[in-house]
């Protein structure tokens, strides 16, 4: 499908950021967004690059009342010889149309889902930041819109690419997160929607994320839905234990996402030395094998963070620092490989990295 650029005036132009150490995660926006459209009877038409701006919704559009929304995470990382690189943005097209078909909605092609992208990331490349730890967050989005008041698929979406220079996704940085162990409140349950990336499922966890963070805590992790009794995931990324050199992590089961990172994450560990086991792990074993020792670090995966170190865990208000509450050196092991690809600073041996 041929991509119209629509022109993008001198007055629609931002400011660029003159500190990237004051980017932050998520709240400057570039120039120009990446938009096309489905309606029943034709697909999808229209695809354009067009200026950055707020969308006219009818009050009666379905998502706004249905929820019928997913979306997808990923970067772009300027290279030092100033080429332009996205981490493995195949695997979240068919993630995204794995969501899509949860939600009974259109799949987008993936070479429009790529061909997208990669036109609006080519266009904005200016606003790449090349410092350390620094990259181009990519957040493409699809919404219902047809304005009816029932309970239906939607007759008309929108398929929207916006794009965020970001810095580090936690305020302290590579830093070890506190994480409070949800028992109350469940996220995902057996034949629901928790492997698909869809708002509702980030919606139902806001208020166990205040509560913890009323508590000190930076995220929740999350048990089963049934028992609450087996870990699953943090609310932004997979969870991994680590006994020595092997690496425990909850199966897909179709009560967790299906991450980017995550997969990368299993997929490196035997190339690192390490071993990975996906398999069901109750929390109090977990909390037991930390106070003796046997959990010797832990840590998240995810596109935000890429790796984050998990310091302390807290579950039943008994809170136990895991290692020496630092970063773990097989931890730092995943981090440095994962952005030294990501980056270019390390050869990418899995064909993971799309050049631009």
């Amino acid at each position: 499908m041929e991509i119209r650029v629509l022109p993008l005036p001198q007055e629609k132009m931002k400011a660029k950021f003159s500190d990237e150490s004051q980017l932050g995660f998520g709240k400057l926006f570039t120039d120009r967004m990446f938009i096309a459209e489905w309606k029943v009877g034709q697909g999808w038409v229209d695809a354009r690059i067009e200026p950055y701006a707020p969308f006219s919704l009818d009050p009666a559009c379905l998502v706004l009342h249905y929820a019928q929304e997913i979306f997808e995470g990923l970067k772009a990382y300027k290279w030092q010889d100033g080429s332009i690189a996205l981490f493995r943005p195949e695997m979240n097209a068919r993630r995204f149309n794995h969501s899509a078909d949860r939600m009974c909605m259109p799949e987008v092609p993936e070479d429009l889902f790529l061909k997208g992208i990669e036109e609006l990331v080519r266009l904005e490349s200016d606003w790449i930041p090349t410092s350390a730890g620094t990259s181009l967050y990519i957040r493409p989005t699809m919404i219902a819109v047809e304005p009816v008041l029932g309970v239906k698929p939607s007759d008309h979406y929108y398929f929207y690419v916006i794009l965020s220079p970001v810095g580090a996704y936690y305020a302290s940085g590579f830093n070890p997160v506190k994480i409070m162990v949800e028992d109350r409140y469940v996220r995902a349950v057996p034949g629901g929607t928790g492997e698909a990336k869809t708002g509702g499922n980030y919606a139902s966890s806001l208020k166990a994320g205040l509560e913890a963070k009323k508590k000190g805590f930076d995220q929740v992790l999350w048990l089963d839905g049934i028992e609450r009794r087996y870990i699953e995931e943090v609310g932004a990324m997979n969870m991994f234990f680590a006994y020595g050199n092997t690496i425990v992590t909850a199966p897909l089961e179709g009560t967790i996402l299906n991450g980017v990172t995550r997969n990368s994450v299993v997929t490196l560990a035997s190339e690192l030395g390490f071993k990975v086991e996906e398999r069901k792990v109750e929390i109090d074993t977990i909390m037991a094998d930390i106070g003796s020792g046997k959990i010797t670090e832990a840590f998240g995966s995810g596109t935000a963070a890429v790796i984050s170190s998990v310091g302390a865990l807290c579950y039943k208000d008994q809170t136990l620092s895991i290692g020496n509450g630092g970063v773990g050196t097989l931890t730092q092991k995943f981090y440095d490989t994962l952005t030294g690809i990501q980056t270019g600073h390390i050869s990418d041996k899995f064909g993971w990295v799309r050049k631009l």
